[in-house]
């Protein structure tokens, strides 16, 4: 095990979480938190997964508790964007990440686990449209959250991101206390 992570005990885990030692247990033997076995035989969960884990099952109260900044990644074509919302997002207190087409948001997503994707729709393939049904499609990754800022709003584009299962389409240009106040709704 890496000795610069931060590993948690099963009885450590399963504090953070809220919940007895007994069902954390179950979970870990069955395979639903991801975990690292010591030389010793003893069970050991990362930080990360451990945050992962909590918030993909709904326990985004005790994970905001423990974990103190939400992750969002940023999806558009344009640096300029990318540099301005990032930069906003992290003076609130948002831990950001970036990515400038629908390829590089696909591995970001992946690496990063962003609570909530900030996704632009007109972008180099695959497009915002396809990396929304890809994201909301994935067990691992159905969880995010997805906001979807364009200039494009037109009723068949709105209509088909809601069946990609994006949460909020906001037009271009947006307000930052617009997009902010959405955030923290989509978020608590």
């Amino acid at each position: 095990m890496d000795s610069k992570k931060e590993y948690f005990t099963i009885p450590q885990a399963a504090e953070f979480c809220s919940i007895g030692r007994v069902t954390f247990w179950r979970w870990v033997k069955s395979g639903h938190v991801k975990t690292s076995i010591t030389p010793g035989g003893r069970y050991r969960i990362l930080k990360e997964d451990l945050e992962s884990f909590m918030r993909e099952n709904g326990m985004l109260a005790a994970a905001n508790k423990h974990f103190s900044k939400q992750k969002i990644l940023i999806v558009d074509d344009d640096p300029n964007i990318l540099s301005i919302f990032s930069k906003t997002l992290t003076s609130y207190n948002y831990e950001t990440d970036v990515a400038l087409n629908g390829f590089e948001a696909g591995i970001k997503v992946m690496q990063f686990k962003p609570d909530l994707v900030i996704l632009d729709l007109v972008m180099p393939e695959p497009d915002g449209f396809e990396v929304c049904k890809l994201i909301k499609k994935n067990p691992a990754t159905s969880h995010i959250k997805i906001i979807v800022l364009s200039g494009y709003g037109s009723k068949e584009n709105l209509d088909q991101l809601t069946k990609a299962g994006a949460e909020i389409f906001l037009a271009k240009p947006v307000e930052e206390d617009i997009l902010l106040d959405h955030i923290k709704k989509i978020l608590t």
